[in-house]
């Protein structure tokens, strides 16, 4: 028997192209520079002084504390004094820096947007204290009401069981009070937006005047 052989097909090789002569005295231009890094933000000094301020609010004036990096540590509607007692230790001792709203735009990008959301939320704009950022002393369930609290759009509400079921604990209503009740950073977290069963308004730690005023402010943005 004879074995016939195959041979691979080689496609024929395509000519060379010859290469462009050189110019004499030409030069390739460089590659543009990548433009520079922007200078990253200052981290707050954890050794200075709180700044604060008393900004206007629709429900009266709305005391704020903050760190320079423009963290709001505690707000609410009272005094300056009322609300430095309620920060944890370690903060209430740097003590505060008291400003005026303009004084406290002029610290730097984080507290001016404090300010600004303040002022836009005064003007209508409902959400607008919802990008300035927050801290607060609390543990796991209480971290997830209170970003739950977030969660709420303005002009709209949500009972105690909800937020309870929001932060992953659905029987933990008696709970989901207690994180409203412990929030230091009202309206920046809204428990206002938090209601009793059947549509009644519960608690609200600064009274429930206030708490009608800035539902109803709410409403109409």
């Amino acid at each position: 028997m004879t074995e016939t052989t195959t041979a691979a097909v080689v496609p024929p090789r395509a000519p060379a192209v010859p290469a462009a002569p050189a110019i004499a005295g030409s030069v390739a231009p460089p590659a543009p520079a990548a433009p520079p890094a922007p200078p990253a933000p200052p981290a707050a000094d954890p050794a200075a002084p709180l700044l604060a301020a008393v900004l206007p609010s629709p429900a009266g004036g709305l005391a704020v504390l903050l760190t320079e990096d423009g963290v709001v540590r505690a707000a609410g509607f009272g005094p300056v004094a009322a609300m430095a007692a309620r920060l944890p230790l370690d903060l209430a001792a740097r003590g505060h820096e008291l400003l005026d709203p303009e004084g406290l735009a002029a610290r730097g990008a984080g507290p001016a947007l404090v300010a600004d959301a303040a002022a836009r939320y005064l003007d209508g704009e409902a959400g607008a204290l919802d990008a300035v950022p927050v801290a607060q002393p609390g543990g796991p369930f209480q971290q997830r009401a209170w970003a739950a609290m977030r969660a709420i759009a303005p002009g709209s509400t949500a009972t105690y069981a909800e937020l309870a079921a929001a932060a992953g604990s659905p029987t933990a209503v008696r709970a989901a009070g207690s994180a409203c009740a412990r929030n230091l950073v009202a309206p920046f977290v809204p428990c206002h937006r938090v209601l009793r069963s059947g549509g009644t308004l519960g608690g609200y730690y600064y009274g429930l005047d206030t708490k009608r005023l800035l539902l109803a402010h709410e409403a109409r943005a």
